[in-house]
């Protein structure tokens, strides 16, 4: 897919806030500072429009990002950050709970892990959250370009059974430094918005 415009349109932290559409929505979840912004930035083909921190637990809003007036990216907050209070990370679940749970225009939740480690307990707790749900996911196992590419079929086999992973279950080798998997995750997010 070819991007043309990519901006960010509000910052939601309830549903009376969501953008009203009926395009289509992806949602970026993954633990603090796994690189959702970065993946963001290269699939978008821009530089910061998501911006990124070496600071984990930056993004505490839900960000819709509208991608040629055609779909949203929704980045939500990173999991598994300790530095933030325990009644905060508990309102930052609540609210990515109800978007979740309840967003209709949702049409898959991409999982961003780091391919260089096995899932943490969370991301493996935010599978079985999103398999529970029934909601469609997308594994995008990012940083590839950190690892030669003779591991890896290695690190993949690591995350698909860490995460136990269901066959159906598509799983993307990325990296926002190379492009690895860009197009990949284009054509599987075109195929999600036609359903």
């Amino acid at each position: 897919m070819k991007v043309t415009k990519a901006e960010i349109v509000i910052s939601a932290v309830r549903p009376s806030q969501y953008p009203e559409t009926a395009l289509p929505e992806f949602a970026l979840a993954g633990r603090s500072n796994v690189g959702k912004s970065s993946f963001i930035n290269k699939m978008l083909n821009r530089k910061s429009l998501a911006r990124t921190s070496s600071k984990p637990g930056k993004t505490q809003t839900l960000n819709f990002y509208l991608i040629n007036e055609d779909l949203h990216f929704v980045d939500v907050p990173g999991y598994g950050y300790a530095k933030v209070s325990k009644k905060e990370r508990e309102a930052w679940g609540k609210m990515i709970e109800t978007y979740i749970t309840s967003r209709e225009q949702l049409k898959a939740v991409l999982l961003i892990v780091d391919l260089r480690h096995p899932p943490s307990a969370d991301d493996v707790m935010m599978y079985n959250f999103l398999k529970h749900f029934d909601i469609p996911v997308i594994i995008i196992a990012t940083k590839a370009d950190k690892i030669s590419k003779s591991k890896w079929q290695k690190h993949l086999k690591v995350t698909k059974e860490t995460l136990e992973l269901d066959p159906e279950d598509t799983i993307i080798l990325f990296s926002s430094e190379t492009g690895e998997g860009k197009d990949k995750a284009w054509s599987v997010l075109q195929s999600y918005m036609k359903k």
